[in-house]
């Protein structure tokens, strides 16, 4: 057996090296600041429901999650401390209730994080039951909550858009149990519903019951200014965050308002069925 000088070695170790196709750098994950915090009704699966958007993020390998119960990054201002402001991320997520501890300069940064800068805001459950006092986030969102007449119930969905990136994957009808709000100062006028409640479904005996078209939107996506708004209804119980159909959509949302795949956002009427 011959036996090969060890310079000779380090010569073909080296041109094998060099032979060997260039691995693709990795892709740098994008960055989520997710808010929790409860000035309202306080709902038991926050820390469930963030903590599969922070499983979620990691497994997919799209996002990191930055996770928050105050408002403290929410500003363009330059922070001490190793705090990051909103120049450090892609998209913020409010899972929230009342009035939040944000002044007018916070809001204002906010605001043009999304319009201006095209970043995502993605609202979870109780989103829409924040901050009644500044219209301009009933703007962003696309309106307030107005109650929950069913409750917890066995909500019976249509997907109005098979071909978002949230909702492609669901079937056109499913059942899914949750409690579903019921929203005010909305307009199909200024977002587009991936999916509603079936009215040919609904107990219209329910107390509570304030939208005279029947019109209850689940599930939407509109632009603000260069930037995405994603909100779902979904999420005030733990068994629905446990669902992979419902994970699936939570990431698809995020990966849409991050601007990482395309969808459309276009308003239009509610289809005939």
């Amino acid at each position: 057996m011959r036996i090969l000088h060890p310079a000779l070695i380090t010569v073909l170790a080296l041109a094998a090296g060099s032979a060997a196709p260039a691995q693709p750098p990795a892709k740098e994950k994008k960055r989520l600041l997710a808010i929790a915090q409860s000035k309202g009704f306080q709902h038991d699966a926050i820390s469930h429901g963030l903590g599969t958007i922070w499983k979620i993020g990691q497994e997919s390998g799209v996002y990191d999650t930055f996770l928050r119960t105050d408002t403290e990054l929410i500003t363009k201002k330059k922070l001490g401390r190793n705090a990051k402001n909103l120049d450090y991320f892609d998209a913020v997520l409010f899972y929230t209730t009342g009035e939040l501890e944000m002044d007018a300069e916070q809001k204002a940064d906010l605001l043009s994080f999304i319009r201006d800068d095209g970043k995502g805001f993605i609202g979870v459950h109780s989103a829409p039951d924040t901050f009644y006092e500044w219209p301009e986030y009933g703007e962003l969102i696309g309106g307030y909550f107005d109650g929950h007449p069913w409750n917890v119930f066995d909500a019976p969905i249509i997907v109005e858009d098979r071909e978002h990136p949230a909702t492609r994957h669901f079937p056109r009808t499913l059942i899914v149990r949750d409690e579903i709000y019921q929203v005010r100062n909305f307009s199909r006028d200024r977002v587009r519903v991936l999916m509603r409640l079936d009215e040919s479904r609904l107990d219209y005996s329910a107390k509570g019951i304030k939208r005279e078209d029947k019109d209850f939107a689940v599930t939407w996506v509109r632009r603000y200014g260069k930037g995405r708004v994603f909100y779902s209804s979904f999420g005030h119980v733990e068994e629905t965050w446990d669902r992979p159909d419902i994970q699936k959509m939570w990431l698809e949302g995020i990966r849409w308002a991050m601007g990482l795949t395309e969808g459309d956002a276009t308003p239009r009427p509610r289809p005939a069925n």
